[in-house]
């Protein structure tokens, strides 16, 4: 979604820019999703040199993220949607199980969209949900006025459960077709399943199987079985629906002379309690929709990170599982911190992902430790001298480590979990927002050990960009983002596990703004890098970068 700019000088030219450019804020739709597939490079890559300036094609949208690995073994796909979106009106289907591929036992399951759109159109976000169980959220490409196609692939087989039985189908992509914005979201979803033929069981808790029940977090009150040996939370949260929270690393507080305004300043972070006390922390991820930064051509081909493959938020909350097995009904709730009171914006669909003790009906323990830290956040705005930039500095952190064990059929299992938010961030801008940057980073470190396993995750997000709109109109944007994890696994002590992902893009573009389409003399080079490495990498190595040029790809290299 583009910078909704409420007033300055740049409000004016987002408009105008959503008018002569196809880019725009997205609908108040919810989105789904994971990795996008990586396209194959069209021959002439390479072959031709890339035009002056953008014209009216460009090529189609891909990320350098790998596609989903799959087995060998035989497979069979189901159709989930087929869906013309034109306004709010969600696809209602139903869903089917496959029977030629098992019973259930799939070796793994992808999920798979094609989509196609031409003419003038908004960015939009769309999400995707079976038997209330969302398992998809994505956002949608900028199409050209002669056409795109681009396609997103994820893993869904930790969604067996779900999937394992007939169920409603609902998706939407909220979208305005009109007389200015014309573009249809043709979309196709399918599931196609690989049989576990000749595959191991699925072993005990704790050794990668899927869960035994996924429940969707329709409302605070839940119940769960009562023989829950681990359970997870993962929540879908975004800063939505074409308002401030869209940007919401960007707005300021009251003082501040700034068109985005928060109480307290852009520091952010989703929570999830139990019973009304605390139980997981997290950083949220900065999501930069295909319209954003104002400069829709930074995006036309490749994408920010995660903007096709808008992934959950996982909390462990396996030492609540003791106060969860009574048999009772419980308040499990999310919420972001520092959203203005009242104010809306956010959206937090929730699922609870649940490993069952086949062994007994009861599983019982005890919550052992819970402490936190004082949250922390503070924004110091300083006022611009004259011809200069205001300035605002904000600093933001929180910890909390909670503890418990479980008396369970193979033994007494005690889960420790920690984990750190911290965020930093630099905004400056100019009188008018004529300029307007941001530096900033956050980190999310967490770690959790069950019995004599721990693996610690650090999560690193970075934002670095500005826009300018200088002489005669001329708007031009600078930024580069960053996605980083590093995962280790030890047991006993010893590693035993380790994986490492950046995924990086950088951008710079311009237009002239406020002219007609034919005058906008719109130019832009990008490049997206995703190195993986160690656990989920091909051959435990994958390092692809995709470069653009006025919408041309230039550079498809795969180095590992």
């Amino acid at each position: 979604m583009r910078r909704h700019r409420i007033k300055g000088t740049l409000g004016a030219l987002a408009l105008a820019a959503a008018t002569l450019t196809a880019a725009g804020p997205a609908a108040a739709a919810e989105p789904g999703g994971t990795p996008a597939a990586a396209a194959p490079a069209q021959a002439a890559h390479g072959t031709q040199p890339p035009p002056a300036e953008f014209g009216t094609d460009w090529d189609d949208p891909l990320t350098p993220a790998p596609p989903v690995a799959r087995p060998s073994t035989r497979s069979c796909q189901v159709t989930l949607a087929e869906a013309q979106f034109r306004d709010f009106t969600p696809y209602r289907g139903s869903y089917l199980p496959p029977t030629a591929c098992g019973a259930a036992d799939w070796a793994k399951v992808v999920l798979r969209l094609d989509g196609k759109v031409k003419g003038r159109q908004f960015d939009r976000l769309g999400n995707l949900s079976l038997g209330g169980v969302e398992i998809f959220r994505t956002s949608t490409p900028e199409p050209s006025p002669d056409g795109i196609a681009w396609s997103v692939e994820k893993d869904v087989t930790h969604y067996r459960d779900t999937l394992s039985r007939p169920q409603p189908v609902e998706m939407l992509i909220g979208n305005v077709v009109n007389d200015t914005y014309t573009g249809v979201i043709d979309v196709k979803v399918t599931l196609t399943f690989y049989a576990a033929e000749g595959r191991p069981g699925s072993g005990g808790p704790g050794s990668g199987r899927t869960p035994d029940s996924v429940l969707p977090l329709t409302s605070p009150a839940v119940t769960l079985p009562r023989n829950t040996e681990r359970l997870l939370a993962e929540i879908y949260a975004t800063g939505s629906g074409g308002g401030c929270e869209e940007y919401w690393y960007m707005t300021t507080p009251d003082p501040a002379p700034y068109s985005c305004k928060a109480a307290d300043g852009p520091y952010r972070e989703v929570r999830i309690s139990v019973d009304g006390r605390l139980a997981g922390i997290a950083a949220p991820f900065p999501n930069v929709w295909t319209g954003g930064w104002s400069n829709p051509f930074l995006w036309y081909v490749t994408p920010g990170p995660r903007a096709f493959d808008v992934q959950p938020i996982r909390y462990d909350l396996t030492p609540y599982a003791a106060l969860l097995n009574d048999g009772r009904a419980h308040r499990i709730e999310v919420s972001v911190a520092g959203v203005p009171a009242g104010q809306t914006g956010w959206s937090t669909p929730a699922n609870l992902l649940l490993w069952q003790d086949a062994a007994r009906e009861v599983v019982s323990g005890a919550l052992t430790r819970h402490e936190q830290s004082d949250p922390a956040n503070s924004s110091h705005w300083t006022p611009a001298a004259p011809g200069a930039e205001h300035r605002l500095d904000t600093e933001g952190g929180h910890r909390l480590t909670v503890a418990g064990y479980l008396d369970t059929s193979h033994g007494r299992v005690t889960t420790t979990v920690t984990r750190a938010v911290h965020n930093t961030s630099v905004h400056r801008w100019t009188e008018g927002e004529d300029r307007d940057g941001l530096t900033a980073t956050w980190t999310d470190e967490e770690s959790v050990t069950r019995g004599a396993t721990t693996t610690r995750t650090h999560r690193t997000y970075t934002m670095d960009g500005e826009t300018t709109l200088g002489t005669g109109d001329r708007l031009r944007t600078v930024i580069t983002l960053g996605d980083r994890a590093d995962t280790v696994t030890l047991r006993g002590g010893r590693e035993v596990d380790r994986s490492r992902l950046d995924d990086r893009y950088t951008g710079d573009a311009s237009y002239t703004a406020n002219v007609p389409r034919d005058q906008r003399h719109a130019v832009a080079t990008t490049s997206a890098r995703y190195r993986l490495y160690g656990t989920g990498a091909p051959g435990g190595c994958y390092d692809r970068t995709v470069t653009t040029v006025q919408g041309t790809i230039t550079q498809d290299r795969r180095r590992c």
